[in-house]
């Protein structure tokens, strides 16, 4: 077993989270029973993913979205409470990492897409509220799009990759932003990138991207941002000897 704070402390090292300007707190949003034994991950807080962490005997869950967000109204509704009721009546932590998540070099959602993807190397890639939260990667030798669109798909759970824009034959840069970050195709196109991935389209980028020669390629919101938490679960299995376990539920979104 390990106590919570030193995990919670141990991922707070590691991610940074008050060098960003986030949508919603991070690190440890509900407090539970003090000591781990087995940690469970997922992409969203919600009922469904609490219910099967406690039946998976865990004590903390990890998620990369919260419960708490800027952009939703105050105070708690219906919804909020019977969230709050699933972690409460099992003694579950909940802890968070959303920006920074997304940024970390290394288990970050990006970085870990641009090593699945086989490139060689990545830099620091979309300006965020005062931070690249992307990253931007190149290829040895250029892929041909067919190939990249099989590894998105590998990457991605499977999940069939959109296909927007008229960019090149082959790809030797690709701009990755996870989640919602169609807005970064001018970013992109730039910093010389053949193609963005990001996870969801906008009606207009189809036009952008075929006139601008670049292709836009939108993998999925949830299927592009289960590679860091599941990172940071393994992390702490490995560092403090506890058990992890991630959980799946799928949004086609």
């Amino acid at each position: 077993m390990a106590r919570v704070t030193a995990l919670i402390d141990d991922l707070d090292a590691l991610l940074q989270p008050s060098g960003f300007e986030d949508y919603g707190p991070n690190g440890l949003q509900v407090p539970g029973t003090e000591e781990v034994e087995r940690v469970a991950s997922g992409v969203s807080a919600q009922v469904e993913l609490f219910e099967r962490a406690a039946d998976a005997g865990a004590q903390l869950v990890l998620v990369h979205h919260g419960l708490f967000w800027e952009f939703q109204p105050t105070g708690l509704g219906r919804r909020e409470l019977a969230r709050l009721r699933a972690l409460l009546d099992h003694g579950l932590n909940l802890a968070a990492y959303h920006l920074p998540l997304d940024a970390h070099p290394e288990v970050g959602n990006n970085a870990l897409l641009a090593r699945a993807l086989g490139s060689d190397a990545h830099e620091g890639f979309g300006a965020h509220r005062g931070r690249l939260i992307g990253r931007l990667a190149t290829f040895a030798e250029p892929v041909p799009i067919d190939t990249l669109l099989a590894r998105v798909r590998a990457a991605c759970g499977g999940r069939e990759p959109l296909l927007q824009g008229a960019g090149p034959a082959t790809v030797g840069r690709i701009a990755i932003a996870s989640g919602s970050a169609a807005d970064l195709l001018d970013e992109a196109i730039g910093a010389g990138a053949d193609a963005l991935l990001t996870g969801e389209p906008r009606e207009h980028v189809m036009a952008d991207a075929r006139e601008a020669g670049v292709h836009f390629i939108a993998a999925g919101h949830y299927a592009t941002e289960t590679h860091g938490v599941r990172a940071l679960g393994d992390r702490l299995a490995d560092r403090f000897g506890i058990e992890h376990v991630f959980l799946d539920i799928p949004n086609h979104v």
